[in-house]
């Protein structure tokens, strides 16, 4: 069963990435190596839980 394609807050995909901290998550970002993000008319950031899945997926290492 796959979950549901949900907006996730930066909080949220910093969780699911095991703590990672805030400020690594936006060098990330002014790298170009985040996922992609959504910006809102508030100036909040948003991550489809898809676009998060698919971004850790393309970090895969075959051993």
């Amino acid at each position: 069963m796959s979950r549901r394609d949900e907006l996730l807050t930066v909080a949220q995909v910093l969780d699911e990435l095991g703590g990672v901290s805030r400020r690594t998550f936006y060098r990330w970002r002014e790298l170009g190596n985040a996922p992609a993000c959504i910006q809102l008319p508030n100036h909040e950031l948003r991550v489809w839980r898809s676009d998060l899945v698919s971004w850790l997926d393309s970090r895969r290492r075959t051993a």
